[in-house]
């Protein structure tokens, strides 16, 4: 079962596979049942996680991660991957979660207080403090140079990755990637983190 989205992953339930993501795909094209299970167990957390970032909701990034693995399995037979299989899956996790996102806003009235405590996370230690305060300065970015703020530090994607997930030139990525290290160095919330 996946870890909760937000959550740091069990590492007993890592993947032991020791095949490599473009091995295990071409396993599953000769219709090897358990390497997809193995891509799926691997990528599961890294899934629900950009999904719950993207919703901001648990069983949203839940059913998001049900849609997208559902997407990736109809690619097969004769699915091919080019690239890094996180690149690859981060458009589809991206489009479902925002459909999923609208769909739920269609569907419900939103509540104040709750959209109040999802703006304001509650202030514990100090290390909550701070994670607080670095969380509002990187949701203040533009939600372009947040996004490629977050593939590069948070999902530890190339930069090639990025505009590989984003399809936008590379000079695009190095330039958001800049633009939100410099707001982050000028802020004097996050001053601190680029002092040596």
């Amino acid at each position: 079962m996946p870890t909760r989205p937000g959550q740091t992953p069990d590492l007993q339930s890592a993947n032991d596979d020791p095949r490599s993501d473009h091995e295990l795909i071409a396993s599953v094209n000769a219709g090897d049942v358990e390497a997809f299970a193995a891509l799926y167990q691997r990528h599961r957390d890294w899934v629900a996680n950009l999904a719950f970032r993207f919703t901001g909701d648990h069983s949203l990034a839940l059913d998001v991660l049900q849609e997208t693995f559902l997407y990736f399995l109809k690619k097969f037979p004769g699915f091919t991957l080019n690239c890094q299989l996180r690149s690859f899956l981060y458009p589809a996790v991206r489009h479902v979660s925002i459909a999923a996102r609208r769909k739920a806003q269609r569907c419900q009235s939103e509540d104040p207080e709750t959209l109040e405590t999802l703006a304001c996370p509650p202030q514990g230690s100090t290390g909550d403090s701070d994670r607080a305060q670095l969380a509002g300065v990187v949701a203040a970015l533009p939600a372009t140079h947040r996004e490629v703020l977050l593939l590069r530090f948070v999902d530890g994607l190339s930069l090639h990755e990025i505009a590989h997930a984003l399809g936008i030139p590379l000079g695009t990525v190095k330039s958001r990637l800049h633009h939100a290290l410099e707001a982050l160095r000028r802020d004097q919330r996050t001053k601190k983190y680029f002092e040596a």
